[in-house]
């Protein structure tokens, strides 16, 4: 799982600078998790049954499918390129597959072969102390009677579906290996909206806060999830497309039962992009109101200034005329002149106070 800034991808992608079209050059942000060995999981099932096992590079060499079962196999760590493209040969896999498969930064894509159909994905992970989103890619290939899928690292993101395999009489043994592409597909846009939700609930919260008093936190969290829908939308998008492309099944490597259930996500996504447009919206939105709160507080400690300004201004006018230097002025003998004049200063600025009551210049709440 990685967050991508732009000058990285840069330096990514200019491993690849000069070299031919399918060079096998892995680019990605390899974590201190992938530094493990890479693994391969394989599950062959049927009606009947199911076994499980971990292929080693020997065993993949010699692995040879069983026209009557269904096969799936994941590699976990697709930095070890070796290991990629010994599948890739093992399946007969165009280089220009095997060279998307290594590079971990691309959009969601599909391209379908006469014995294949390969497609890229991207499967996200919200972290909510710090309001942002981290993502692996997932990249598959369906054929006749096996899937391949390939993730950066182990999350455990298909456990479930391995568990709906290992039920007994799971009705995903008795339905093709397109079905499985299926459910793999099915839970990574579910996950989508678990993301999403916690997306809308983050931004909930944030909305409250800023009907209060809003702070620069709040602003930085506005950023944050904003960053966040982008990174959503910049995936789901081409994702619709892709699963629109499977829907129409011009290669047929999908059967006809299996139809319903790829409509079905194709209109999960729909749903998500709109539910996606419509937080993108609140943010906007929540950014006026940040920026008309702000505007409102300053306005208010303005007047406040402005008040109290007005409110020793006549104060500072008498003072100012008893400072002349005039031999005759009124009071300047009288003993009383000193209390005379301060009280006229107090009266003028309570009067002052009392008009600005009325007027509800006072008041922190217009």
């Amino acid at each position: 799982m990685k967050k991508i800034h732009l000058s990285r991808r840069k330096k990514h992608h200019a491993r690849k600078a000069g070299l031919p079209p399918g060079a096998l050059v892995y680019i990605g942000n390899v974590a201190p998790e992938q530094n493990q060995p890479a693994k391969i999981s394989k599950i062959s099932y049927d009606s009947n049954e199911i076994t499980e096992c971990e292929l080693t590079p020997k065993a993949l060499a010699n692995f040879k499918p069983n026209p009557h079962q269904k096969h799936w196999l994941n590699l976990h760590g697709v930095h070890d390129v070796a290991l990629v493209k010994q599948i890739g040969e093992a399946f007969n896999l165009h280089p220009l597959v095997i060279e998307d498969i290594l590079n971990t930064e691309q959009r969601p894509k599909i391209d379908e072969f006469d014995h294949y159909v390969f497609l890229e994905t991207r499967l996200f992970y919200y972290h909510q102390e710090s309001m942002s989103v981290s993502s692996e890619q997932i990249s598959m290939v369906l054929g006749s009677n096996f899937l391949l899928t390939f993730q950066e690292r182990s999350t455990g993101a298909f456990e479930p579906v391995r568990e709906r395999l290992r039920a007994s009489r799971a009705q995903m043994r008795t339905l093709g290996i397109d079905y499985l592409a299926y459910a793999l597909l099915d839970s990574i846009v579910d996950k989508y909206f678990n993301v999403l939700e916690e997306v809308g609930e983050a931004s909930e919260t944030l909305e409250e806060q800023l009907l209060t008093k809003p702070t620069n936190a709040e602003l930085h969290s506005i950023h944050q999830l904003k960053h966040v829908s982008i990174e959503l939308r910049r995936a789901v998008w081409p994702l619709r497309e892709v699963i629109n492309t499977l829907t129409r099944n011009e290669k047929g490597f999908f059967q006809p039962a299996t139809m319903p259930y790829l409509r079905d996500v194709y209109d999960h996504t729909v749903n998500f992009i709109e539910s996606l447009e419509s937080i993108r919206d609140s943010l906007s939105g929540m950014m006026d109101i940040y920026m008309a709160s702000v505007s409102q507080r300053v306005n208010l400690e303005l007047r406040a200034l402005t008040v109290v300004a007005m409110l020793f201004m006549p104060a500072t006018l008498i003072a100012g005329i008893f400072g002349m230097n005039f031999h005759y002025m009124p009071w300047l003998e009288d003993k009383h002149g000193f209390w005379w004049a301060i009280s006229i200063m107090l009266s003028i600025a309570l009067v002052m106070v009392l008009i600005f009551w009325r007027r509800q210049w006072l008041s922190s709440k217009t």
